[in-house]
């Protein structure tokens, strides 16, 4: 597996996570469930 570098910010009340490789983005409620949300989202861009 590909590692990938992020950055995960505060919005509000949810926390925002950017893949900075590709152009693909999540979000949660917290940085644990907007990261888990982002790994999700960059795997299915690559299928």
């Amino acid at each position: 597996m590909k590692e990938f570098d992020f950055a995960v910010w505060k919005e509000d009340k949810y926390f925002v996570a950017l893949c900075l490789n590709v152009e693909v983005s999540s979000f949660g409620k917290n940085r644990v469930e907007a990261i888990k949300n982002l790994k999700e989202a960059v795997e299915l861009y690559f299928e």
